[in-house]
């Protein structure tokens, strides 16, 4: 056997082989292709396709912490004994907060659906009296429920804040916007929103109230407010209706709100002036009944009038002032302050400033909502916040 005739052989013999093992290779399925996530920019930036859905959802929230100091209450101060001496002083109010929201979108033959939620968990210390010392513990304080609604087209249906609130807008971008309180805010609800076009808007909302105000610390806790529970008490529902008027300069707003409880009837009124690019203003002015009942679940100053007013001046796109200032018949009075500064975008810091005068400290039917110690009280608040 010469050397042409082992090559010839063994190229035969190679061929052989490779055509048995091609004969019993194992075929690969082609891959299934992947359902990647669709963005859906319908309702604005951060929502996505849920997948196999036409439904757009949107996840966020935000982390806080507030550290607090001074006398003006639950957001800006904390009272405490000492656990050694059993003396009554003052010590930093703090808070840890989660907050998770969801929006959902979704186009029917019906209108738009959408619903809204937002749920807070809340760690940190009480400023809050009771069992003859003051429980100023940090702790777990739970899980809160504050937003869980459905909406179809104006169709709204569930737990929202009250329209007397929302419809006409918060008191100012402070803090600690409720020194003198303009309004009750936890309620379910049924509404409808009317959009009339020109920058004319409406809404009818049938609400439950909620809560029972109590005294919350200091030497009136645990005694009911003259109000007792903001619940409805009946089948009659509470009821608020509202209308606007927004343009580019800005807009008018009125509510008028019904507490089938105590009969009582109340009401807002809301200039909003967009002064300059830089320059918001507003100025809001509350009146209502007091027949049956001094404070009910809407009109929760003290007296029949109240006054709230303010603003906020844009420095540049980081900084902002926010002024806020309030009074009522009552002769409650107080002011807010604080600059927001941006340090990235999406983490805040703000530092504000809070001074309140009770205008009747010391007397036997004082309920003064901020828990301040003194007639002329001044506090302050550090906050940082993450949103996302």
């Amino acid at each position: 056997m010469n050397i042409k005739s082992l090559l010839l052989g063994s190229a035969a013999a190679l061929i052989a082989v490779s055509g048995a093992r091609a004969a019993d290779a194992v075929t690969v399925a082609e891959p299934e292709p992947a359902e990647y996530v669709k963005i859906c920019d319908v309702y604005g930036s951060g929502y996505f396709y849920i997948p196999g859905t036409e439904t757009c959802l949107r996840i966020g929230g935000y982390v806080r912490y507030d550290i607090g100091v001074g006398d003006v209450g639950s957001f800006d101060g904390a009272r405490t004994f000492d656990q050694r001496t059993g003396d009554d002083q003052a010590t930093w109010f703090k808070n840890a907060r989660f907050t998770l929201k969801t929006w959902t979108g979704q186009e029917t033959e019906l209108g738009t659906l959408k619903t809204y939620t937002e749920t807070r968990i809340n760690f940190g210390n009480s400023n809050g009296y009771g069992f003859g010392t003051y429980d100023n513990y940090a702790h777990n304080k739970g899980i809160t429920l504050n937003f869980a609604w459905i909406q179809l087209g104006g169709l709204r249906v569930g737990k929202d804040e009250s329209a007397f609130d929302t419809f006409i807008g918060y008191a100012g971008n402070v803090i600690n916007d409720t020194i003198v309180p303009y309004g009750g805010f936890d309620t379910n609800v049924v509404q409808y929103y009317f959009d009339g076009g020109n920058g004319l808007s409406a809404v009818v909302s049938l609400e439950e109230g909620s809560g029972t105000a109590f005294a919350p610390a200091g030497p009136y806790q645990g005694t009911p407010f003259a109000t007792g529970n903001d619940t409805i008490d009946s089948y009659v529902p509470f009821v608020v209706a509202g209308v606007k008027y927004t343009q580019g300069w800005g807009a008018i707003t009125g509510v008028a709100a019904y507490d089938s409880t105590w009969e009582e009837w109340s009401g807002k009124v809301r200039l909003d002036v967009n002064a300059t690019s830089e320059l918001s203003l507003f100025i809001m002015a509350g009146y209502g009944t007091d027949d049956h009942i001094d404070r009910n679940f809407y009109k929760q100053w003290g007296g029949n009038w109240a006054v709230w007013g303010g603003g906020t001046y844009k420095f540049n796109e980081k900084t902002s002032l926010n002024l806020q200032a309030s009074a009522d018949d009552d002769k409650n009075v107080g002011v807010a302050a604080n600059v927001a500064y941006d340090i990235v975008p999406g983490f805040t810091v703000t530092a504000e400033v809070d001074w309140d005068h009770d205008g009747k400290f010391g007397q036997a039917d004082n309920r003064n909502w901020t828990d301040a110690n003194k007639k002329n009280s001044v506090g302050g608040i550090l906050r940082f916040q993450r949103s996302f």
